[in-house]
Order: structure tokens, then C-alpha cells, then sequence
């Protein structure tokens, strides 16, 4: 079953078996050498596999990765409880399987299963359909006529959890390319910038190696302003040479920075305290001063009214909740009611399966939204969310610049630009 409203965009297939034969799942690592799931789905026609990935600075909202905190634990519910209830359904039964996970599951949280372990079942199990189908994944879900290209958003200098050492509070300095017809030209212009920022930052810090950080963004030793600074020429510089408009955008990750018994955000690398009223005071002053088009997470993850005042203030940016939201229903409904923020991280594996991210994206587009497909900071090679990202219509993806993990879904958008050849078309961000 597609995960679409109505029957507008349905073909005729034809029949083919998509009856689950078998269901597998072994330990592999992440990006960060961290140990990870990895589930292949069998079909009498098909093969699916799918890996899930993990983030460094969690939302306290997400399900849980694992069942008992462990990768073992979560293998052995997948072939003691999950694999003898799939085998024999049908993989392109997706919604109706993705209900028997929670149903298995039992709590509103995926802690009996792992999150993880519902999302690489979820996800490897329409893999296998679209394969059985003969159907590349994005076109499986969202029809024919699922064409646009999303815009590449990509980290180019980090600091946080992301990184170590004395760089900057502020964990991702991102670059969005706008005003392209193509996607191959905007993933470009996001290495030249990342390449750009490089050859600065040696000029600005003279113990700078070139470490970089879990995303493959630079990871100086300076402060966040410096660093704003730098981004700002670069993406000016690289505008002016590729004729694409290059903006800076920023993941505060401030739930990080948080310290509620004081009420406030502490920035270390800085040496400077904010409470609320002051972090709104110096979040509004770096958008207006660095032009910036994305600020994810500018405040910590429950305080919606901040979040609702900053976007009231604001024109001509996304204001992105991740913490904040965690790809969860309830917490973007509850934003929408109040207008706190504009823009909503989708990630699969903070809700545990593929019909719950699609549900809000579903209730985010309908509220105006604007939705971000994004990897996580400990990334596997699958490139799912490359294609997620257009059969669930998300105009931005969040996938870093350079690294394995991060190219393997960047080129696999390259080769599906070029397989939709004239019904590709990029996608539209409104600022």
C-alpha cells in the first residue's frame, strides 16, 4: 500500500508477490563506529535492507533506540517477536505492518522493540515491496508524479556534540543553496563552500589541522561569531562565482546548552550566560546580522513559547524545530496551535516508523509547514531518506556535504535527478 491520500497518483502494477519470506537482523556500525541494526526483508520477488542510524544530541521526546540500551537485545526481539508476525503478510501492506510494530510493541514509545529496530523493519520491509515491484523507493510510496528534487542543506563547520576540542557552542554552521534549477549544481555549490571555509579557517586559526567532526564539517578552534563571519564569505564568495544564492543557516542544538537549574544557556567557548529573553534578544540579532535563511533549535526543547515569539518576529527564515518537535504528532500539533516555528526536522527513526513520519509531514504541510528530510550525526550508507525526501515531499534535505555516509545519499539524488530527467524539477522553499 502507497503511502498517498486518494487514488490521483496510483498505477496499475502488475501482480507480483510481495509475501514476506523471511526477516533478518545483525549488528553493524555507524559512521561513529557505534554498533547499529541492520534488517533485510525477504519476499518471494524482492529483497529489502534497511540501518539505523543515530543521533548524538537526542530529543528527550524520541522513542527509545533500544530496548535495555542494547543492539543485542533489539536483534533478538526482531526474530523472536517481530519476524514470526510479518512472515507471510504482504511487504506492500505498509501501513497495516507498521500498526503491528506499535501493536507488538505495546508502548507509546518503542522500549519494548527499539525505535530502531521498528524503523529498519519498517523501512527494509518497503524497500523489499519497491524492489519487488521493480520501482525505485520514492516512487513506490508517492506515485509517477513524485518529481521534485529536494535542496541540499549542508554542515559546514561544527561545533557542540558534533565535535571536540575547543570549537564552537553552536553545533552546525549549514549552508542552503536557493535559486537553482538543479540539484547536481546546488550539492556543488555546498562543496565549494565547505572547500571555501576550509582555506579561511586556516587563515584564521594558525593551529587549525583540518579536524573535522561526526557530520565532516570543520572543526576550528574558534569562537561562534568568528565563525559566522567566515561562513558569511564564503557562501558570498561562492555565490558570486557559481550564480548560486548561498545562505547561512544554523543548528543551535540549544537543549545542549541548557541548564535549568540556572535558567540558562550557557556558551562555554564564549564565556557568556543567556536566559530566555536574552537568547531571543541574541538569536533575532545574529538573523538579522548574517542574513540568515535556517535556525534550527534556537531554544531548548520545551519552551514552545519561545519558539512561537521568535517566529512572530521573524520574516524571510526558517525557524526549525528538532528537539523540539522529534518528528512526533502530538508535539507539532501542539507547535502549530501556538505558531512555534515554521519548519519541522523529519527523521524517521525519532518516531520509529515510516507511516508515523509520514503522518507529520501530512499534518505539517497541512499547517504550512516547511519539512526537512535529515540524517543523523551517526550515519549508515543507505541512502532511504535521499528518496523519502521526495515521496514525502520534503523541499530541504539535511544530509551533510562530504563523507561517505553523507555522499552515498547526495549522489544517490544526482543519479535519481537525472533517471526523472525532464519531470525533475527542484523543489520550492519558501523564505
Amino acid at each position: 500500500m502507497r503511502l498517498e491520500e486518494g487514488d490521483k497518483h496510483r498505477i496499475e502494477r502488475i501482480p507480483v508477490s510481495t509475501v514476506i519470506e523471511d526477516i533478518t537482523a545483525r549488528k553493524t556500525f555507524n559512521s561513529r563506529g557505534e554498533e547499529t541494526l541492520e534488517v533485510d526483508v525477504i519476499t518471494l520477488a524482492g529483497f529489502g535492507r534497511a540501518s539505523a542510524p543515530a543521533g548524538a544530541s537526542k530529543g528527550k521526546a524520541e522513542v527509545i533506540s533500544y530496548p535495555q540500551g542494547t543492539v543485542d537485545r533489539a536483534i533478538e526481539k526482531v526474530a523472536d517477536l517481530v519476524a514470526p508476525e510479518l512472515i507471510g503478510r504482504n511487504a506492500d501492506e505498509q501501513e497495516e505492518i507498521d500498526l503491528l510494530l506499535h501493536e507488538i510493541d505495546g508502548t507509546a514509545n518503542f522500549r519494548n522493540l527499539g525505535g530502531n529496530a521498528a524503523y529498519a523493519v519498517s523501512l527494509g520491509t518497503a524497500d523489499a515491496a519497491a524492489v519487488s515491484y521493480g520501482m525505485p523507493l520514492f516512487e513506490y510510496l508517492a506515485g509517477y508524479f513524485a518529481n521534485e528534487i529536494p535542496h541540499p542543506l549542508g554542515n559546514i563547520i561544527g561545533g557542540g556534540k558534533h565535535a571536540y576540542g575547543k570549537t564552537p557552542d553552536i553545533q552546525e554552521f549549514l549552508v542552503l543553496p536557493l535559486n537553482t534549477n538543479s540539484f547536481y549544481e546546488a550539492a556543488k555549490a555546498n562543496v565549494s563552500v565547505h572547500r571555501k571555509v576550509g582555506s579561511l579557517l586556516e587563515k584564521a586559526d594558525k593551529s587549525f589541522t583540518k579536524g573535522r567532526g561526526d557530520e565532516g564539517a570543520w572543526a576550528p578552534n574558534i569562537k561562534n561569531e568568528e565563525a559566522l563571519e567566515i561562513m558569511l564569505k564564503a557562501c558570498e564568495v561562492v555565490s558570486e562565482e557559481s550564480g548560486v544564492d548561498c545562505r547561512v543557516g544554523l543548528d543551535i542544538a540549544a537543549s545542549s546548552l541548557w541548564r535549568s537549574k540556572e535558567k540558562c544557556y550557557v556558551y562555554a567557548r564564549d564565556g557568556v550566560k543567556r536566559d530566555s529573553e536574552e537568547q531571543i534578544d541574541f538569536i533575532s540579532g545574529l538573523l538579522e546580522r548574517y542574513n540568515l535563511a535556517y535556525i534550527e533549535d534556537p531554544f531548548h526543547e520545551q519552551d514552545f513559547k519561545s519558539f512561537a515569539q521568535l517566529t512572530k518576529m521573524t520574516e524571510k527564515c526558517l525557524i526549525c524545530g528538532d528537539d523540539l518537535f522529534v518528528t512526533n504528532r502530538e508535539r507539532l500539533g501542539h507547535g502549530i496551535r501556538i505558531g512555534a516555528a515554521n519548519t519541522v526536522i523529519i527523521k524517521t527513526n525519532q518516531v520509529g516508523t515510516l507511516t508515523d513520519a509520514w503522518k507529520t509531514t501530512q499534518l505539517a504541510h497541512k499547517a504550512g509547514y516547511t519539512t526537512i528530510m535529515s540524517h543523523r550525526s551517526g550515519e549508515t550508507p543507505d541512502m532511504h531518506i535521499a528518496h523519502l525526501s521526495i515521496a514525502l515531499h520534503c523541499p530541504i534535505i539535511k544530509t551533510g556535504v562530504i563523507g561517505g555516509t553523507r555522499i552515498s545519499k547526495i549522489n544517490e539524488l544526482i543519479r535519481t535527478e537525472e533517471m526523472l530527467g525532464g519531470r525533475a524539477k527542484m523543489a520550492t522553499v519558501r523564505l
